[in-house]
């Protein structure tokens, strides 16, 4: 048995800071973003498809990690407030794809601009944007990286 045992405060967890700052980010985008009656997961469902479209649902899914009981409800939404369209792939019947409509794409310079314009309010000062990415992304990959066993075998040793 592990002898790790000395308690990490709330404040000290890693876990909960990443928590927080979520949830943080998340309101700060839901302000932003406001004007385009956008919520924060339309938003970044948007991003992928101004970057790569169409795509498939089960593509955009898995660029987002969203599984498709998410995303389904929210590509619903999306469609019906004229910003994406749903058509069934004349290949497979089963796939579906999704695509950005003109509307939307002729809102993408101005919801880039409003949420640039928001971040630019954050003060990083000290902080290089790049760089800072770069380490959220390594603990990323650290935890993919980290499957159920060890942990299972980490609490067992």
């Amino acid at each position: 048995m592990s002898e790790n045992t000395t308690p990490r405060l709330l404040d000290n967890q890693l876990c909960f800071a990443f928590y927080s700052a979520s949830k943080k980010f998340n309101h700060f985008y839901q302000d932003a973003l406001k004007p385009f009656h956008l919520t924060y997961p339309q938003y970044i469902t948007m991003l992928a498809l101004w970057e790569t479209s169409p795509m498939t649902v089960r593509e955009l899914g898995d660029h987002l990690n969203l599984d498709s009981g998410t995303l389904t409800p929210l590509l619903k939404r999306l469609e019906k407030q004229g910003w994406i369209t749903r058509t069934r792939s004349d290949q497979d019947e089963r796939q579906v794809n999704v695509d950005v409509t003109p509307f939307a794409a002729a809102q993408r310079d101005e919801v880039y601009a409003r949420v640039n314009d928001c971040v630019d309010l954050l003060s990083l000062d000290g902080i290089d944007y790049n760089q800072f990415l770069d380490q959220i992304r390594e603990v990323m990959t650290e935890l993919d990286g980290i499957s159920n066993d060890h942990l299972i075998g980490a609490k067992m040793s």
